[in-house]
């Protein structure tokens, strides 16, 4: 499932008003972790999540593992701040930030 660049240039004009909801630590990814950013996915569709590492080459890697554990796409990173896609067809309108903002930043 790979985005167009149209796609990710419309997550990235909603994913900039959006917060980090899930901040991964030195301690790295628990189940609590991967919990948490499986139920924000599922809900919201479109996460930032914060990666509070300070080496960028830890930060890379811990990027790879959250996209191979979430099933998530990787659609744009920048510092610790990182923001991912999961299409769910079943995301309740209310929840869901793609969904919230159909109208908007030019998809419509």
């Amino acid at each position: 499932m790979s985005l167009s660049q149209a796609q990710k240039k419309a997550f990235r004009s909603i994913g900039h008003h959006l917060d980090p909801v899930v901040t991964v630590s030195e301690n790295g990814l628990s189940e609590g972790v991967l919990a948490e950013l499986d139920r924000a996915l599922a809900d919201h569709e479109l996460v930032k999540v914060k990666l509070a590492l300070p080496e960028r080459e830890d930060r890379a890697a811990m990027l790879e593992e959250l996209v191979a554990e979430s099933g998530a796409e990787l659609v744009q990173k920048i510092g610790k701040v990182a923001l991912f896609y999961r299409h769910n067809p079943r995301a309740n309108p209310k929840l869901s930030n793609i969904r919230r903002f159909e109208e908007h930043h030019g998809r419509r």
